[in-house]
C-alpha cells in the first residue's frame, strides 16, 4: 500500500478509460488546477460569518438569558471547534481534488455515497432559502424606505400567501433569480463575488458601530445587556448549549468546505485562510456583535440583535439603504457559495450523465422555494430548533468521513479507483453500498434528532442542543467499530 496522492488528471477526466462514465463528469473529475489561496478562503469565511444569518443566529443567544460577555466567550470558543473540525475535513478533498460526495464514495460505496449526497443536498436546499429569505428581507427596508407606498404590502396579514408578504415574495423571488445568475456564470465569477462581499460587510459593520458609538457615547456600551437570568454557574450549562448552537449553525458549511478545499493550492493555504477567517475574523465579528447590540439600547430604547433592523432605524436614507443592500449582497454571496454550490455537486452525483453541476443547482433553487424557508427561521425558539434537526443529520456524516479517512484509512485514498466499478483496485472500496456508514449514520441520526423531536420530555431539551455532536460522535464511533471488524476479516480471509 502506498501513501495517496491525487493523480495527475487525464485531459479530459470524464472520458479517461479509468473512469466510469456513470459515475463522472467534468464536475465531478479531480481538478485540473487548484488556483485558490489563502486570501480566497478568508473571503469565504468572511462572507459566511457576516451574513445576515450569522448575525441574527449570534443575537438569538441573548434570548438564553446570558449576559454579553457570556455570549461572547460562546461564540469565540464554538468557532474555534469549528476551525479545528474544519481542517479535518478539508484534507481529503483538497489532497485527492474531489468534492465532497466522490470523496463519500471511500467510506458509503461507490454508488453508496449517494445517500450522504442527497441528505446533505436536502440540507442545503433548506439552508439555501433561509439565507435567501433573511437577504429579501434587508432588501424589504431599502424598497420601503425607498418607496414608503409599498408598505402596506410587508403585513403578511393584508397581503401575504404561506406566511410571507407580497413585498416579500417580491423580493424573495429577485434575489432567487440574482442568485441563480451569478451562479450559473460558474466558480470563478462566484469566487471573485465572494473576494468581495465579505470585506463589504465589515466596512459597513464598522461604520454602524461608530454611528451607535458617536450617539451614545462610549461609556454606553454595556456588557450586562437586559434580562440576564443566568449567573454563576447556572450559566455555565447555558453557555454550553450556546456554543453547541455555533457549532451546528456551521455545521452545514463545515460538512461542505470539502466543496471549496479541493480549489486550493495547498492545505497549508487552506489552513492560513480558516485560521484568519474564523477564529481571528470570528473574535472580531463577535465583538461588533456584542458592542452594537449594546449600543441599540441606549440608542434606541430597546435591544435589537438584527443588524438590518437597527440600520432601518437610522435617520439618513443613504445609510439605510447603503447598509442593507450591503447585507443583502453578502448574504446572497455566501448562499451561493454554501448553500448552491454543495446541492449542485450533490444531486449532480445522483446521475452524473443526466444531471450537470448547474442542473443540480437548479433542483436545489426550486427545491428552496417549496419548502417555504421564513417559516423556519423566523423566531428565536423556531432558529434553534432548526438548527438541532439539520445538525442531528449533519453530524453522522461528518463523523462516518471523519473516522474512514483519519482511521480506516490513514489518509489513503486511490483515487481512481473512487471512479470505477471494477474491483482490482489497490485500496477497498465498496462498489455497492457499504452497510457500515449507511448503519452509522441511521444510528446517528435517529439518536441525535430523538431529544429535538421530544423537547417536551425531562432533559430532553437540554439534549437537543448538543444533537451535532450527538450524531457526529455516533456517527465516529459506530462507523470505526464496523469498519475495523469489517477490514479485520478482510485481512484474515486475505
Amino acid at each position: 500500500m502506498t501513501e495517496t496522492i491525487a493523480p495527475a488528471p487525464a485531459a479530459d477526466p470524464a472520458t479517461a478509460p479509468a473512469y466510469d462514465p456513470r459515475l463522472t463528469n467534468e464536475d465531478l473529475a479531480p481538478l485540473r488546477e487548484q488556483r485558490w489561496g489563502t486570501y480566497n478562503i478568508f473571503a469565504f469565511w468572511m462572507s459566511d460569518v457576516h451574513s445576515v444569518g450569522g448575525y441574527v443566529t449570534a443575537g438569538s443567544l441573548f434570548a438564553l438569558g446570558l449576559a454579553s460577555w457570556q455570549v461572547l466567550v460562546a461564540l469565540v470558543v464554538g468557532i474555534t471547534i469549528v476551525y479545528f473540525l474544519c481542517n479535518l475535513v478539508a484534507k481529503p478533498s483538497q489532497v485527492t481534488g474531489v468534492p465532497y460526495p466522490v470523496m463519500c464514495r471511500a467510506a458509503f460505496g461507490v454508488l453508496g455515497a449517494n445517500i450522504p449526497a442527497i441528505i446533505r443536498g436536502l440540507i442545503a436546499v433548506a439552508w439555501y432559502g433561509i439565507q435567501t429569505f433573511l437577504a429579501s428581507a434587508a432588501l424589504d427596508v431599502v424598497l420601503i424606505k425607498l418607496f414608503p407606498d409599498l408598505a402596506p404590502y410587508a403585513v403578511v396579514e393584508d397581503y401575504g400567501f404561506l406566511g410571507l408578504s407580497l413585498l416579500g415574495w417580491g423580493s424573495y423571488l429577485l434575489l432567487w433569480v440574482v442568485q441563480a445568475c451569478v451562479f450559473w456564470r460558474g466558480m470563478e465569477s462566484i469566487r471573485k463575488f465572494i473576494d468581495f462581499c465579505g470585506p463589504a460587510v465589515y466596512v459597513v459593520m464598522f461604520l454602524l458601530c461608530g454611528y451607535l458609538i458617536a450617539k451614545a457615547g462610549w461609556g454606553a456600551i454595556d456588557l450586562n445587556l437586559g434580562a440576564v437570568t443566568k449567573t454563576g454557574w447556572d450559566a455555565v450549562p447555558v453557555m454550553l448549549g450556546a456554543i453547541a448552537l455555533v457549532v451546528s449553525y456551521f455545521s452545514g458549511p463545515m460538512l461542505n468546505f470539502g466543496d471549496f478545499s479541493r480549489y486550493g493550492r495547498s492545505f497549508a493555504a487552506v489552513k492560513r485562510g480558516n485560521l484568519l477567517g474564523l477564529p481571528l475574523n470570528f473574535l472580531v465579528f463577535s465583538l461588533l456583535v456584542v458592542i452594537t447590540a449594546s449600543l441599540t439600547v441606549p440608542v434606541y430604547g430597546e435591544l435589537i440583535t438584527d443588524p438590518v433592523a437597527t440600520v432601518a432605524r437610522i435617520d439618513s436614507t443613504f445609510a439605510i439603504v447603503l447598509g442593507a443592500l450591503t447585507f443583502t449582497i453578502a448574504t446572497v454571496g455566501i448562499n451561493i457559495v454554501a448553500n448552491f454550490i454543495s446541492p449542485a455537486f450533490d444531486f449532480s452525483h445522483v446521475s452524473p450523465q443526466r444531471i450537470s453541476w448547474r442542473a443540480g443547482g437548479m433542483i436545489a433553487a426550486v427545491g428552496s422555494v417549496l419548502i417555504t424557508p421564513w417559516n423556519l427561521y423566523n423566531n428565536p425558539d423556531v432558529i434553534h430548533y432548526t438548527l438541532e434537526v439539520l445538525g442531528a443529520f449533519i453530524g453522522p456524516l461528518f463523523g462516518v468521513l471523519i473516522a474512514d479517512y483519519y482511521l480506516i484509512r490513514k489518509q489513503r485514498v486511490a483515487v481512481d479507483d473512487l471512479f470505477t466499478m471494477s474491483t482490482t483496485g489497490q485500496y477497498w472500496y465498496s462498489k455497492g453500498y457499504n452497510p457500515n456508514a449507511v448503519l452509522a449514520t441511521v444510528i446517528g441520526a435517529l439518536v441525535a434528532v430523538f431529544p429535538v423531536l421530544a423537547g417536551d420530555l425531562p432533559g430532553m431539551h437540554t439534549a437537543a442542543q448538543y444533537s451535532w455532536f450527538i450524531g457526529c460522535g455516533l456517527g465516529f464511533v459506530v462507523y470505526y467499530l464496523a469498519a475495523s471488524r469489517t477490514r479485520a476479516r478482510q485481512e484474515v480471509t486475505a
